[in-house]
């Protein structure tokens, strides 16, 4: 069975940072996921994602309410402020 990788060259992609929104990525530090390997106890490694742990929160933004996602960190050192 051929690889479908090989059929279906990678389209390319243009990065638009104000436009774009990335999945599990903390809107106010960027925070993102990171890599590793998982090593078992006979010492085999596996490759893993440790993810950050974000929270849906309605934040209030220059005056303005909006929902953003916000790593935990991020909210207990008070660099975002929940709308009430």
């Amino acid at each position: 069975m051929p690889c479908v990788f090989r059929l279906y060259p990678k389209a390319e992609i243009h990065y638009l940072p104000e436009v774009t929104k990335v999945s599990k990525v903390c809107e106010v530090c960027a925070k993102g996921p990171s890599t590793g390997y998982k090593v078992s106890h006979s010492n085999r490694h596996t490759k893993r994602r440790w993810l950050p742990n974000l929270q849906s929160v309605r934040a209030n933004l220059g005056g303005t309410v909006r929902k953003v996602k916000v790593c935990a960190s991020c909210l207990k050192a008070g660099k975002v402020h929940r709308a009430v």
